[in-house]
């Protein structure tokens, strides 16, 4: 059952899932000057404090419900079939609240509690359904990782988490490239909304589809690619303490932290920087920030086969902060010539291709299989802390930054920002390398048995 051929078409379809997942995840992230512009000009008049606002919301019931961190547990215990089918339904729930949220016209607006702010009520609605997606996108990023490690362990397995990650970057690409135009061509912003709406409905199928060949792997083979008496042993709460001593896992999750911190909420600000900053044209602004996630489809599978083959994860962790950290610092400077941003966004893709396709297929080789579901969940928990609260201090900031006369944002405290969080991620890749070398993790060494 557990063919090559097979192997690659239950990553085909649960990276379709992702991919959907990726370009809902992103597809307002070049609307922002559609969704700050006034009524009368097409607009849906939000302030760019409301903005980061919306964009922070993404992460708000998987960090302060811990939602996400109890989805790893659900998915150790009740296993990756039913939490898959769980979390893409919430995916595609709360992808049709925001639809229907900024597809209409709310009139009020709601004051939030320990004084977070003033926001409209379509703000708050279309909020309220981006953080239900954001749970079951979080949630379905662990299980299809499980996924991989499950069928592809022994086997390519840092090859096969890249390609899911570059298949999944396609979906972002997607959205930042072709999401205002098509916007635009439709007149309102909605219809993108809806798009992806759609696409995560076919996700949804997709996953369905998978779940019927993972039954017949878990019937035909039992599981015979792993090391079964590991697998096989239940999951206790008291296994939680594994995690919590392992220096070397604190390591890797804070590392995720730091650098995704410096690329997503990046890429929700990249098209109005772009306009502002670099006199980019409105129409073909999103496509500059585009190059990234297009880059990693290519690079990020490239560096997953280098890792399996020849080892050096570690060492790619660590080259990939350094140049996140030299692009963050570039683009903070006053030099504000096109041809410079494009440059920096090709180096940052390669960052962006090297950090994941380490980063990923390094847990297994820290915490055992049992736990592996509890371990991505608190990663990307631990993630979700910056997804939910950069893009919100960076949302004021660019407030605070903006000239009241002409609209233009001064970006370069908002990139002082980005580049601290490369900085930070060089630090962490240094001192997990260090631990590497003290624990003999094999973190250097390659995948493929």
């Amino acid at each position: 059952m557990n063919s090559k051929k097979m192997r690659f078409l239950t990553l085909i379809l649960v990276s379709f899932t992702m991919m959907a997942a990726y370009f809902f995840a992103d597809v307002m992230s070049p609307l922002e000057s559609l969704l700050t512009a006034p009524s009368e000009a097409g607009g849906l008049s939000w302030s760019s404090d409301e903005y980061g606002f919306f964009s922070g919301s993404y992460g708000f019931f998987n960090v302060f419900l811990l939602l996400l961190f109890f989805g790893g547990i659900v998915l150790d215990k009740f296993g990756i079939r039913f939490t898959g089918v769980l979390s893409t339904l919430l995916m595609f729930g709360g992808a049709l609240i925001k639809w229907w949220a900024v597809s209409r016209s709310f009139e009020g607006s709601v004051t939030l509690p320990f004084s977070l702010g003033v926001y409209s009520t379509q703000v708050i609605l279309a909020s309220l359904g981006f953080a239900i997606f954001g749970v079951g996108c979080e949630i379905a990023c662990i299980a299809v990782s499980k996924v991989i490690v499950k069928w592809f362990t022994g086997y390519e397995l840092a090859f096969a988490m890249g390609l899911q990650v570059a298949l999944a970057r396609i979906g972002t690409a997607a959205a930042l490239a072709f999401s205002l135009p098509f916007a635009e061509w439709l007149g309102e912003v909605h219809h993108s909304v809806g798009l992806g709406a759609a696409l995560l409905f076919i996700g949804l199928l997709a996953f369905l589809v998978y779940c019927v060949l993972d039954k017949r792997f878990d019937r035909d083979t039992a599981l015979e690619h792993f090391d079964k008496a590991s697998y096989d042993e239940g999951f206790h709460l008291s296994d939680l303490r594994l995690l919590m001593v392992s220096r070397g896992f604190w390591y890797i999750a804070l590392l995720c932290l730091m650098f995704y911190a410096g690329v997503f909420p990046f890429l929700k600000f990249a098209t109005k920087l772009m306009i502002f900053k670099y006199g980019v044209a409105e129409g073909v602004a999103g496509l500059i920030p585009a190059m990234l996630p297009f880059g990693t489809i290519f690079l990020t599978p490239f560096f997953g086969r280098i890792y399996d083959r020849y080892g050096r994860g570690a060492t790619l962790m660590l080259i990939g902060s350094v140049l996140l950290f030299l692009v963050h610092v570039v683009i903070a400077l006053p030099l504000n010539h096109w041809p410079l941003v494009i440059l920096m966004m090709m180096v940052l893709g390669v960052a962006f291709g090297m950090v994941p396709s380490a980063m990923w297929p390094s847990v297994p080789k820290i915490i055992p299989m049992k736990l592996l579901g509890t371990a991505y969940a608190l990663i990307f928990y631990i993630q979700n802390i910056g997804l939910s609260l950069v893009p919100i201090w960076i949302g004021k900031i660019n407030q605070q930054h903006t000239d009241p006369s002409t609209g233009m944002i001064d970006y370069t405290e908002t990139m002082t920002v980005f580049a601290l969080f490369g900085l930070l991620a060089i630090v962490l890749s240094l001192l997990l390398l260090r631990e590497d070398k003290i624990r003999g993790y094999g973190l250097e060494q390659r995948n493929i048995s």
